[in-house]
């Protein structure tokens, strides 16, 4: 028995004292129940304009995403890397707009029957269409306006569990690329940039909030009581970058994450979300991608550089970012599957 452990010692010294990425950084060693720090970023797909929204598809073990700039949906796996698979993906003529610049379909999320559902720049709505390889794909509007006015450009989306689709809607689809500012036009037609609730069933749309200056991405908390919602910084607001969490119980607003201080040192900003089971939230931000505890504390960082969004698999055996202009790819790094543990909620009251 003792010769075996000779044996058998410098193998699990081997495997065991895997080296860190140094990409990897942990603020909180709770976090390490999820995050291995020795895990390798992996290059997915590059050579695309601006990489967003992705989404995972169990049907087809998928990652779908799109390309903002060129209008598109793309699909990659381990069998056939990555495909051009919906194409126009958010411009079709369906609204009026600039006519170039952030126009393809951004946010991406699948409902219950397996159809996929798009926040469309260009045609400035929330659509939907069947999950299938086209060129010539067929979209039904799911809503496109607010009390009788069209909306701005639904930028990102998240499903809850009976269905009801949280959104955003800043100004993107008038966003002008070569000045990197916002073009004031009478296509504009809401005075506001929302957070809405839709509600298919009663074809209701509700309006959450209209004080975040530029809302962006978006996620509920696993028991669906809280909404984050990124409210983005320089050049897209005059005011620093921080998330904002809306108590849904009584709508009430307050700053759950204020990413100023992180701004002085690395670039990003705060973008696409997504809430792990465990309820801690992963998030676009100054540095790459923020771990952020249901309490607020920051417990990790993934240096992607700067991106633009992310998603979980099904297990959340893996997690997904998509690149930003600057750094058009898209990424994967291992993680230590779910969470059997979930991290403490804030504490609730029975409003």
């Amino acid at each position: 028995m003792k010769y075996l452990f000779l044996i058998l010692s410098p193998i699990l010294l081997v495997c065991c004292n895997k080296p860190i990425n140094p990409k990897v950084h942990i603020y909180d060693q709770s976090i390490e129940t999820i995050i291995d720090n020795s895990s390798e970023i992996e290059v997915l797909a590059d050579s695309i304009a601006l990489p967003e929204g992705p989404v995972w598809d169990e049907y087809s073990k998928s990652l779908l995403f799109v390309d903002i700039i060129n209008n598109k949906v793309l699909k990659w796996n381990e069998k056939n890397g990555v495909k051009d698979y919906i194409m126009p993906s958010g411009n079709t003529g369906y609204a009026p707009n600039l006519g170039e610049g952030l126009l393809g379909a951004n946010g991406l999320s699948l409902n219950s029957e397996g159809d996929l559902i798009l926040c469309q720049h260009g045609d400035r709505r929330i659509a939907m269409t069947k999950n299938i390889n086209s060129n010539s794909p067929i979209f039904s509007t799911v809503v496109d306006n607010y009390q009788g006015k069209r909306l701005n450009s639904p930028n990102d989306l998240t499903i809850s569990t009976d269905g009801s689709i949280y959104f955003t809607d800043p100004p993107f689809a008038f966003f002008d690329l070569n000045t990197f500012s916002f073009v004031e036009t009478d296509m504009k037609e809401l005075d506001f940039n929302g957070v809405f609730k839709f509600i298919p069933e009663s074809n209701e749309l509700i309006l959450i909030s209209k004080d975040i200056e530029a809302p962006n991405g978006l996620a509920l908390s696993p028991d669906e009581r809280f909404l984050y919602v990124n409210k983005m910084g320089n050049p897209f607001s005059l005011t620093p970058p921080k998330i904002i969490r809306i108590d849904l119980n009584n709508m009430k607003s307050e700053t759950f994450f204020d990413g100023s201080e992180l701004l002085k040192n690395l670039e990003g900003n705060y973008d696409g979300m997504k809430v792990h089971s465990s309820g801690n939230i992963f998030t676009s931000g100054p540095g790459g991608l923020l771990v952020i505890s249901p309490k607020g504390k920051l417990l990790a960082r993934i240096d992607f550089g700067h991106i633009t969004n992310c998603a979980f698999d099904k297990d959340e055996d893996y997690l997904y970012a998509t690149g930003f202009v600057s750094n058009p790819k898209v990424f994967r790094i291992k993680l230590n599957g779910q969470d059997k543990e979930a991290v403490e909620y804030p504490d609730q009251d029975n409003d």
